[in-house]
């Protein structure tokens, strides 16, 4: 029996209502696995908590978060707290002391939605999309000087370091020489503009190549790389990127396979020393939270993810497969023109896994 425990921060919003429907899903296999078991601890870290609190986790957080095997993260962000202000006190710190330095975004056309790309069908819209998570360009280093004076000035630096490079190229090509269509990867650049950094990325590309002879790349600059995007995503196959092109690059991948709605996220670390973290990307939607509209997809398939990360890829792939019969039912919710409610489709797609894992 394969046993796991799993930190539930809900957060705020419409994760509370999603996260309930992701951990019913992971109830639904254990269930029916026989060889996979679930302990949960919920925590109410969240903007809510902030208000009470002044911070969005106590001070010993990242401590009483390291021994579980994963975090399930539902949402966070609320009126009146900045958004830099929730960021940097839970989600960033959990990516950077756990170090979870890969950030994985699947670009998939899921059966029975609809790209808004003209013509491009599942078969075109199937790649992943890496994103360094630790440093470059959201490192937290520079400041503000002579605030309020004509001379107001803000400084931010971006680091790229060898070992945060190496490691997230690395990761990238193993995973092209693993489980790529075409064995390519795609490395996001701006080196004609960004003339330290960027050269420097891209020279380390062209060096952890030569450790996969098998695999092939090539270096896009950002801006052109976002066309392919649009203009020919079916030539895409693993892409990798620095933390801000990622950030960019993997929320106009979720807009052409049917929105943020349905997008997952893992954040990874990838030597299992600490937890990884597995959210829905749509935020927390405040002003639909409660009302049982909310699209739960993102947060089963971050659950397929967790099981996949966790070594259980053919329970991953089931849930994957329950979405896509729910979906091309039409049993969804409204966002993607269906009349069913949050609990509804968590529901039905418990009902398709009890078929495929019976």
């Amino acid at each position: 029996m394969d046993h796991y425990s799993i930190a539930l921060i809900p957060g705020d919003g419409i994760g509370v209502d999603v996260v309930r429907e992701g951990t019913k899903v992971l109830n639904t296999v254990s269930e029916l696995h026989g060889g996979i078991s679930f302990d949960y601890k919920e925590f109410d870290w969240s903007c809510e908590y902030y208000a009470k609190h002044g911070r969005m986790m106590p001070e010993d957080g990242l401590e009483q978060l390291k021994d579980f095997d994963s975090i399930f993260l539902g949402a966070v962000g609320y009126p009146g707290v900045p958004d830099h202000v929730s960021l940097w006190g839970l989600l960033l710190p959990i990516r950077r002391q756990f170090e979870q330095y890969i950030n994985l975004r699947p670009v998939r056309l899921l059966q029975g939605i609809q790209s808004p790309l003209a013509g491009k069908t599942s078969k075109d819209l199937d790649f992943i999309v890496i994103r360094e998570n630790n440093e470059g360009e959201y490192s937290n280093i520079g400041g503000r000087i002579y605030e309020g004076t004509d001379a107001d000035m803000a400084i931010q630096n971006s680091v790229f370091t060898r070992k945060g490079v190496e490691r997230v190229l690395r990761y990238a090509f193993d995973l092209a020489q693993k489980q790529g269509k075409r064995k390519h990867v795609t490395a996001a650049t701006k080196s004609n503009g960004i003339n330290h950094t960027m050269p420097f990325w891209d020279e380390y590309v062209k060096k952890i190549n030569q450790e996969y002879p098998d695999v092939t790349s090539n270096i896009v600059h950002i801006d052109a790389l976002a066309a392919f995007f649009v203009s020919k995503p079916e030539t895409m196959d693993i892409v990798v990127a620095s933390n801000l092109f990622g950030d960019i690059l993997t929320d106009l991948g979720a807009a052409i396979v049917g929105g943020l709605g349905i997008a997952p996220s893992a954040n990874i670390n990838p030597e299992k020393k600490y937890p990884s973290m597995f959210e829905p990307v749509h935020g927390s939607a405040p002003d639909i939270a409660g009302k049982g509209i909310a699209n739960p997809l993102a947060s089963i398939w971050c659950t397929s993810m967790m099981l996949d990360h966790l070594g259980h890829p053919e329970s991953a792939k089931a849930i994957i497969l329950a979405m896509e019969e729910v979906i091309q039912e039409k049993f969804v919710t409204p966002d993607l023109g269906g009349h069913a409610t949050t609990e509804q489709v968590g529901n039905r797609i418990c009902e398709k896994l009890k078929t495929r894992l019976k």
